[in-house]
């Protein structure tokens, strides 16, 4: 993706990208219910690269499919491009693994921007040590042979109800994951960074005992001056 673009989004929040795309009417692209597997002090950010799962039957998710080279599992971990995020469709369940440390890690060695399941990893607390962002819902050691199996790679899916299209930005903080299409993607890091400016100015006028009203949001020209010169002050 546009290198701009990214470190744009890499100092931005989810909640401030949320604010900007509930403005274009876009309310439900927070992907719900996952969480860091151990926070890695920077953002996620690249392009969404999907694996989609489907209910298993049980004749066709037996341990010896993973000796199948084109297995889709698989074949997701070695074919997601670098900088992208693999995005796991895993049917909100989390009783058994989305994957774990041995493919993260290979993503990982690959130049993964990162992973996203609605569903759980194995070996979280390994994984949680690796230099790669992931997120998930909940630590989860059953193999996913066991309810769910594997089944496209690179289409649309939705993920912890929010829609992703493969190409989609996805952007995730120390809370949580939100996906932002495409098209989108450089008029929103725009107005993400300008919003973020703001609020950092707000955080410090409210520390100082400033009252919000008026203030956040700026309904007062007092504010707006005193905006502009503390983004001069700050080279904001």
């Amino acid at each position: 993706m546009n290198q701009e673009i990214r470190e744009k989004l890499m100092g931005v929040s989810v909640a401030t990208l949320a604010t900007a795309l509930y403005k274009r009417g876009l309310r439900n692209q927070v992907i719900q219910g996952v969480h860091p597997v151990g926070w890695k002090g920077r953002n996620m950010v690249g392009p969404a690269f999907t694996l989609r799962y489907m209910p298993a039957r049980e004749d066709r998710n037996q341990l010896t499919e993973f000796r199948n080279p084109d297995h889709p599992q698989r074949v997701a971990i070695e074919t997601c491009p670098e900088g992208h995020v693999l995005v796991m469709d895993s049917r909100k369940q989390a009783n058994a693994a989305s994957a774990g440390d041995i493919l993260i890690t290979r993503l990982m060695k690959r130049g993964g921007a990162g992973v996203v399941t609605d569903g759980g990893f194995r070996d979280a607390a390994t994984i949680a040590g690796l230099d790669i962002p992931a997120y998930h819902t909940r630590p989860s050691s059953p193999t996913n042979l066991t309810n769910n199996e594997a089944i496209a790679i690179n289409e649309p899916i939705g993920c912890g109800d929010a829609p992703i299209f493969p190409g989609d930005i996805i952007v995730g903080d120390a809370d949580c994951v939100i996906v932002i299409p495409a098209h989108l993607a450089e008029e929103v890091a725009d107005e993400a960074v300008e919003m973020t400016a703001y609020e950092d100015f707000v955080l410090e006028r409210v520390k100082e005992g400033e009252a919000i009203i008026g203030l956040y949001p700026c309904t007062k020209d007092e504010h707006k001056r005193a905006f502009e010169t503390w983004r001069r002050q700050n080279d904001r």
